[in-house]
């Protein structure tokens, strides 16, 4: 994959992070004015062990924002608060059971409470880091990509990437995460007043405000 240039922090600290309730596995990393938030199904086993988004072995997260040029290096899965300073935050559809997906219970599922946390913040884009999420959400299948405007939460555009898992490797796809680059500019351009070509790439450089 190639890497498109280097971000640059955009200071976020005058925010304060979403209150998430203490029976959570993980924190969620959200706050107004976002770009992508990443959503994945549940923390899985290694996440909820050590309190960091994305951190079981073999995971593809943190060194594909890395590479897309979404975060200027490959960040330890205990720097994820430091994504707001890149327009980015995290979330999971189940919020209190951790694990692989198959040992979720049908009552961690809150498509109701995420639904309420992405219209209160209303980032750009929702991309669900993995088909399950986003099957779970829609409550059919889905294929992958975006934009799925006819889909979407209050303003948010959702988009469906292949999951960065280790256990799911056979699915992964990094083209998927180019679209979603492209994507950003094209709502960049639609929504911020900035050229196509200047939004790409403000965007790859962190600076779109």
């Amino acid at each position: 994959m190639r890497a498109y240039g280097k971000a640059i922090s955009v200071p976020f600290h005058s925010f304060i992070p979403y209150n998430t309730p203490m029976t959570a596995k993980l924190p969620d990393v959200l706050a107004p004015d976002l770009a992508i938030v990443f959503c994945g199904t549940a923390a899985g086993s290694r996440s909820a062990e050590i309190g960091a988004y994305y951190a079981g072995q073999g995971n593809l997260f943190w060194q594909t924002l890395a590479a897309t040029g979404l975060t200027p290096r490959k960040l330890n899965p205990e720097e994820f608060l430091t994504l707001l300073d890149y327009r980015l935050g995290l979330t999971d559809l189940v919020k209190t059971q951790s694990g692989c997906d198959r040992d979720l219970s049908l009552s961690g599922f809150d498509i109701p409470g995420f639904c309420d946390r992405i219209n209160r913040f209303r980032p750009k884009i929702i991309a669900f880091n993995g088909k399950a999420a986003a099957k779970a959400f829609f409550g059919r299948s889905v294929a992958y990509g975006g934009p799925l405007f006819d889909d979407r939460i209050g303003d948010t555009a959702i988009f469906v990437l292949p999951s960065t898992s280790g256990a799911a490797r056979r699915w992964w796809g990094e083209e998927r995460w180019e679209d979603l680059i492209k994507m950003v500019s094209h709502l960049s351009h639609d929504d911020w007043g900035l050229s196509k070509r200047d939004a790409y790439h403000r965007l790859r450089r962190g600076k779109i405000t």
